[in-house]
């Protein structure tokens, strides 16, 4: 079943009896030639691309829950590819285009809005560092706006510039950047690969790897033995658990990030905005509620829930760059778990054990990275050889000291 206006008109005036479920919900095969643990983003971005763009069949997802129940609906929906190093730029500008085109590829709403996203800068020296940013993303083919203050003022006034503890004196403008409803991007590729012949297996949790002479052969699940030729996992802040059942200790820490949503207003921030001194980044959504979060909770956690000190330090930050926040009411907040690598930057990477795959590390770049980190895991299964976009997301960068250390700050992912 296609969508389209007209099938919306059609199911209006007759009742909207004629809609079906937008994918099957089968029984396990004994054995598939491809099965991508986790049915979040990236392990339904993985199978779809599988499927439409590399022309794989008997292919698997297996999903612990309902498909989508982790971070891909646990996020701020922020999409965006303003990053600085030669191995995270070309990537997510890559991402950046799959985006553009997404919708209309899978025939879905997912609702992306290309509002843009302004980083603020409140010092000499973080403007030049802006600069050489927006340097670095046009070569790679990006785009990138240094605006001063009143380039600023007249995006949006409301904010705090003079009075302020950080001033504001300028900021980043990526244009292409902005929103995607998160759970409209986990059906559309659920969709698209359900009509591809993918099985999409809900509550059907692996327990275990069937390894023999150093080679996958299958998975063990609550719904019994699965037979594989290849075995891709992708399951974000669970990366540590699922991979140790493989025997493997990954060079990663699972954190809790939160997000907030306040009550709905009305429109005031068209498009997504980062406190430069601080740790708040901010949109609006369709319903008028303002979306916002700030730093990982800083401790080690499996639990989609996060603490207090958090939601006040995220707080603080919202009201130095916009005080009138302080007036709304926080409506509801959430958590996902991170897989914070050593670097902060992914992997998308072969293991030691042969037709074992790994896609993890996203830290907070998860859902912006979803089209080309579903491209590149589907690339490397079906040829494997890395993506061109994807060659520095080795596993064994740590070992060899080729570090992505976009922030800066070392091999301490609590601090990434």
């Amino acid at each position: 079943m296609r969508f389209s206006g007209l099938r919306v008109i059609k199911e209006a005036l007759t009742g909207h009896r004629g809609w079906k479920p937008l994918w099957r919900n089968p029984e396990p095969k004994p054995e598939y030639d491809f099965i991508i643990v986790g049915g979040g983003g990236h392990g339904l971005a993985t199978a779809y691309y599988l499927a439409s763009t590399f022309g794989q069949a008997r292919i698997a997802v297996l999903e612990k829950g309902w498909l989508g129940s982790g971070n891909i609906g646990r996020n701020t929906t922020i999409i965006r590819s303003n990053y600085l190093l030669p191995g995270n730029e070309p990537f997510y500008e890559f991402s950046m285009k799959l985006w553009e085109g997404l919708e209309q590829e899978f025939n879905f709403n997912a609702m992306v809005s290309q509002r843009g996203i302004l980083n603020l800068c409140h010092s000499d020296g973080q403007r030049d560092a802006f600069r050489r940013r927006g340097n670095a993303m046009l070569l790679a083919g990006a785009d990138a706006e240094l605006l001063d203050q009143d380039g600023v003022r007249a995006m949006y006034p409301f904010l705090n510039f003079d009075n302020a503890r950080f001033p504001i004196k300028g900021g980043l403008l990526q244009r292409r950047a902005g929103t995607a409803r998160h759970d409209g991007v986990a059906w559309g590729y659920a969709r698209g690969a359900d009509l591809r012949g993918v099985d999409l297996i809900q509550n059907c949790e692996v327990t275990g790897f069937r390894i023999e002479g150093g080679a996958i052969r299958g998975v063990e699940t609550t719904r019994g033995y699965i037979g594989a030729k290849k075995v891709g996992v992708a399951v974000a802040g669970s990366s540590g658990r699922v991979m140790q059942k493989a025997g493997m200790r990954l060079p990663i820490e699972s954190h809790v990030l939160q997000a907030f949503v306040s009550e709905g207003l009305k429109p005031c921030i068209d498009g997504v905005i980062t406190f430069g001194a601080g740790h708040f980044y901010v949109s609006q959504s369709d319903k008028g509620g303002l979306v916002f979060g700030g730093d990982i909770d800083g401790y080690n956690s499996y639990a989609q829930r996060g603490n207090l000190p958090v939601v006040e330090d995220v707080i603080e930050g919202g009201m130095a760059l916009m005080p009138m926040i302080g007036r709304a009411r926080l409506l509801r907040s959430w958590g996902g778990i991170m897989d914070m690598s050593m670097d902060g930057s992914p992997i998308i990477d072969a293991t030691d054990v042969d037709g074992l795959y790994l896609n993890a590390g996203w830290c907070y770049g998860g859902f912006k990275a979803t089209p080309a980190s579903g491209y590149a895991f589907a690339h490397l299964l079906a040829t494997g050889r890395p993506h061109d976009t994807a060659t520095a997301f080795r596993l064994d960068r740590f070992r060899r000291g080729a570090l992505i250390d976009e922030k800066g700050v070392g091999a301490q992912p609590n601090l990434h």
